[in-house]
């Protein structure tokens, strides 16, 4: 197998549904060598199985992000199994609970903020721990169209994308001097089961397609391709950035 990635060692949290998978599978199509972590064991064999079919040395760790002991564990896991870690996709993450801000309590707020932010945080510092003493490597987090404008239902979800952005920028300063860069794909509504729930039902996604100027819902497949883009060579200039994948819905 070869392609962009040919042998490069990727890790991908977050990987057993949604953009996470997408981009693995993508991933694993352009010849990466993969760790894949996830909560959910059964999917994450699945997904095994088929990054495997596909041909690539693939690997699933189960992992929760939030959790620095089994992030730095994940980390270490490419270094000691796969020898290195050349990019990382920070995928993991959760919409949070839905409602006013009078509805919210300390429990939601913490479920958004460890799931996304801190999740964020912990695997950023322990891929720089790697990366820093390689000098080189790529990393990619996940934020959101809601990582840079409001949403009155959904406080917990956009503050914590807004930290995703604010870390990436910040890290991408530190780590210029390391020779690794750090950038964010900002999804907009993307075909995926959080969608649903963010929608309320699959009845309601076409209201939702109508709000993008060009009349769709995005497709997993295609956020992958931005990550991929930019965890490439051909994006070798390219740091502290938020790259926007929403149909012009933030051009409006």
């Amino acid at each position: 197998m070869t392609g962009q990635f040919d042998n490069q060692v990727v890790l991908v949290t977050g990987a057993t549904a949604g953009i996470g998978r997408a981009t693995a599978l993508a991933l694993a199509r352009q010849g990466a060598r993969l760790v894949v972590s996830g909560r959910n064991r059964a999917a994450g064999a699945q997904l095994e199985s088929e990054l495997t079919a596909l041909g690539a040395h693939a690997a699933f760790v189960q992992a929760d992000v939030s959790n620095e002991s089994q992030v730095a564990q994940l980390v270490d896991h490419c270094v000691q199994h796969f020898g290195g870690l050349d990019v990382a996709v920070n995928s993991a993450g959760l919409e949070g609970v839905r409602g006013s801000i009078m509805e919210q309590t300390t429990d939601t707020y913490t479920a958004a903020f460890n799931a996304n932010a801190l999740g964020t945080f912990l695997c950023l510092k322990h891929e720089m721990r790697v990366m820093s003493a390689r000098r080189s490597g790529a990393i990619v987090n996940l934020s959101s169209t809601m990582g840079s404008r409001g949403n009155a239902l959904a406080p917990m979800y956009v503050a914590s994308k807004h930290a995703i952005e604010g870390f990436t920028k910040s890290v991408a300063l530190e780590a210029c001097a390391y020779g690794v860069r750090v950038n964010a794909v900002a999804p907009g509504p993307i075909a995926t089961e959080m969608l649903d729930r963010i929608a309320g039902g699959a009845q309601n996604l076409p209201m939702v397609a109508g709000t993008i100027p060009m009349n769709r819902i995005g497709t997993p497949e295609e956020v992958a391709d931005a990550i991929l883009f930019l965890a490439s060579p051909a994006a070798s200039y390219i740091t502290g950035q938020i790259l926007a994948v929403n149909g012009g819905k933030t051009a409006m």
